[in-house]
């Protein structure tokens, strides 16, 4: 299952968090992210149209790995499972969540930020993990100091990351992707315009 994952989100480099609205705004939206080269999507499930958007987006966009994010129960896999989720995202780690990961084949990316948690997690087969939030954990130099300890573990920070500060995430050795929100500014979505998302979704593919 990590495996799958690390090759997943290293290929997409940047991995755009999305609060989903109105479900036709939020396809729009990953319409002009996927133009713009960013295929692999989380949407939170923090809002009451989070699960429509992800059956809505994963049924127009077969060719993106559509996710969600903020999963913080086994109940929470089920739903996204069912709803046509490929991947799931936890700020931390439940060892409880990890049987129904694998029961619906979601691609699970739980969180760790302490060594004690990266100890947990990968002792139950988990070695690429989010690191959140990013900034307020440690930012770079901690991702550096667990880079030769954790010599098998990558990592995908996300929390208060803007373009300048994901390319130097990207440069730490134990980085394999960031995640953020920085491609779709909030101005942007409420005035729909997608063609300036799909322009920030391709400067953020080239680097962060």
């Amino acid at each position: 299952m990590s495996g799958v994952l690390r090759a997943r989100l290293g290929a997409a480099v940047a991995v755009p968090v999305i609060t989903a609205g109105a479900v036709e705004d939020t396809v729009e939206l990953c319409r002009a992210l996927v133009a713009g080269g960013l295929d692999m999507l989380e949407i939170t499930l923090r809002t009451p149209t989070a699960l429509a958007a992800v059956e809505a987006v994963a049924r127009a966009m077969p060719q993106a790995c559509v996710g969600v994010g903020t999963a913080l129960s086994a109940a929470d896999l089920d739903r996204a499972a069912n709803a046509g989720a490929r991947f799931a995202v936890s700020p931390g780690f439940d060892p409880g969540m990890v049987e129904t990961a694998r029961r619906v084949a979601l691609d699970w990316l739980p969180g760790a930020v302490t060594a004690s948690e990266i100890m947990v997690a990968r002792n139950a087969g988990f070695t690429t993990l989010k690191f959140f939030p990013a900034q307020q954990s440690g930012g770079t130099a901690a991702l550096k100091a667990f880079a030769p300890v954790f010599a098998d573990t990558v990592f995908c920070p996300t929390g208060g990351l803007d373009q300048a500060s994901a390319a130097t995430y990207l440069d730490c050795p134990n980085v394999v992707a960031v995640g953020g929100t920085w491609m779709m500014p909030k101005d942007a979505i409420a005035a729909r315009d997608w063609g300036r998302i799909e322009v920030l979704a391709r400067a953020a593919k080239a680097r962060g």
